[in-house]
């Protein structure tokens, strides 16, 4: 039995068996793509290349035999570059979108896609939980938001866009209208405490996240009651501020109080504690609460720069001057967000804030390097070519956006379902399980790097239950091993030449003929999105 090391651990295998079954012996992770157990490596992708000692170059982990006395590194900066030239090499190609343009556009990136589906299939309990993963206040957001989500939805292009914000305002309708309205788990208290300036939505974005992560949490605001600008400008009870009267969003018929009570009530019975009628500056000051508490965030409205250098802050254009992505400001365990730092005056921008700063807060607090929140990997295919809408178009509801008729101009149920029925799934099927997206994140590749003419977009919808999207495909030639392995007595092939060649059911016969008994194993063992079930 050879002897081998990688990465300096001795490792013995047996005869036969490869670089890659010796680290997986060792709990050394090798990616890969085109490889999968019980099938014959193609070593088409090269991700999973390592050194070994006296060789000129990389070699394949999949398909290099062990060999006595071999030296192997798994893990060098000349490995990293050359896997993260191969997924850059791939992605080159590739033509699909990990997440939805609407996704994109929104400033708290709420998964916009998934709650649509959890509508339309009636599944409004999820629905709630994938809404409140990132918007703290959607009954509020879906009455006042001025929906930057809905101006990049590709359906717009064809008709109408979906109406996202009412969808939201549906689902948290619903929600607040139940017997037990939806309240996230807490993690155990970690007898932390985080003092939170000022009550908006920002303020109470933060609170909800820290919360839900164990922190305790004090709301300071100088009103008597919390809310910030949505009660003292927006609710259809509250005064018109003079200072408010420029917001191009104050309806004083948009928000109801009973919502924003609500909404706020529910933030409160995570264990929040609010401090009303005190003013930061006069009876306490940012150096007592730096002193009482772990952390400190700023989220009071728009502050003059000579409010900012009072607090001993240093001054932005636009307010307080933070750290991009972590929103640290010059003070060491204090942070700050929404009004307080930037110009644009979206509540939902302010919301985004509060949760982003909350993760910055929660690393800071524990210890660890304050990143903020993780920024998920992304392809996008761009603008679309001639056409390539009506590919999108396939297969979903042709209605044209729906129109609420209920006096409050909310959704009805069947509504509701229509207008999500109208969503063209622009988003990946296979978004948490897709290999390629998974290591491009790892390795921090670049979708941009290797630039040349995109293919057209298409994809294959005859089969029941999966859809085929050849631009997402990587020519692994898994799912040909699969099928052959199942019986099919078509099965898939490697069809054309050269640059053209891509993996078809041969024949020119339909997908549905050639999986007849593999299909799932094939979407199961595809290494992408390029072959997922359509629900």
């Amino acid at each position: 039995m050879p002897k081998l090391k990688i990465d300096n651990r001795e490792v013995e295998v047996p005869a036969g068996a490869t670089i890659l079954d010796a680290a997986a012996r060792l709990r050394i992770d090798i990616p890969t793509l085109c490889f999968l157990k019980g099938c014959d490596p193609s070593t088409s992708c090269m991700v999973c290349v390592v050194k070994i000692d006296g060789l000129p170059n990389l070699v394949p982990a999949c398909a290099t035999v062990a060999t006595d006395g071999m030296q192997v590194e798994s893990d060098s900066e000349e490995v990293r570059e050359a896997r993260r030239a191969a997924l850059e090499l791939l992605l080159s190609d590739h033509l699909g979108d990990c997440m939805g343009p609407c996704q994109m556009t929104c400033p708290a990136r709420m998964d916009i896609p998934l709650m649509i589906r959890q509508i339309a299939a009636g599944r409004l309990a999820d629905a709630i939980v994938t809404v409140k993963k990132d918007i703290a206040l959607p009954a509020v957001l879906g009455r006042i938001c001025p929906a930057p989500c809905e101006k990049s939805c590709r359906r717009a292009v064809h008709d109408q866009a979906l109406s996202i914000c009412l969808l939201k305002r549906y689902v948290a309708d619903v929600d607040l209208q139940s017997d037990k309205p939806y309240l996230p788990q807490c993690k155990p208290s970690r007898s932390k405490r985080v003092a939170i300036i000022g009550a908006g939505p920002a303020g109470l974005a933060a609170a909800y996240y820290l919360s839900q992560d164990g922190f305790d949490c004090t709301i300071f605001d100088d009103h008597d009651e919390p809310g910030g600008m949505l009660r003292y400008a927006l609710c259809s009870t509250g005064i018109l501020p003079v200072s408010c009267n420029h917001r191009k969003d104050a309806d004083a018929t948009k928000l109801p109080r009973d919502v924003l009570d609500k909404e706020i009530t529910s933030i409160m019975k995570l264990g929040v504690e609010f401090r009303p009628e005190t003013r930061i500056g006069d009876k306490i000051s940012i150096q007592d609460l730096q002193r009482d508490s772990d952390a400190v965030f700023i989220a009071v409205g728009k502050l003059e720069q000579a409010d900012v250098e009072a607090m001993g802050l240093e001054a932005g254009k636009n307010g307080i001057a933070i750290e991009a992505g972590t929103y640290q400001t010059s003070l060491p365990g204090v942070f700050a967000g929404g009004d307080a730092v930037r110009n644009r005056k979206l509540a939902v921008r302010s919301v985004a804030d509060g949760k982003e700063a909350a993760a910055s807060i929660a690393q800071y607090i524990l210890g660890q390097p304050v990143t903020g929140p993780e920024r998920p990997f992304n392809t996008r295919i761009g603008r679309l070519k001639e056409d390539e809408i009506e590919i999108f178009l396939n297969n979903v509801s042709d209605k044209s956006r729906v129109q609420p008729t209920a006096d409050d101009g909310g959704f009805s149920d069947d509504q509701a379902r229509d207008e999500a029925a109208r969503c063209l799934h622009c988003d990946c099927r296979k978004p948490q399980t897709c290999k390629l997206r998974r290591y491009a994140k790892e390795y921090d590749a670049k979708p941009s790097r290797y630039q040349g003419p995109r293919r057209l977009f298409s994809q294959i919808l005859e089969h029941p239950n999966v859809i085929y999207e050849p631009g997402k495909c990587i020519d692994c030639g898994i799912c040909i091993q699969t099928a052959a392995k199942a019986g099919e007595e078509l099965g898939l092939a490697f069809v054309g030449r050269g640059f053209d060649v891509r993996v078809a059911v041969p024949f020119d016969r339909s997908l549905a003929e050639g999986l007849k008994k593999a299909a799932s194993q094939c979407v199961e063992s595809c290494p992408t999105g390029a072959l997922a079930f359509k629900n």
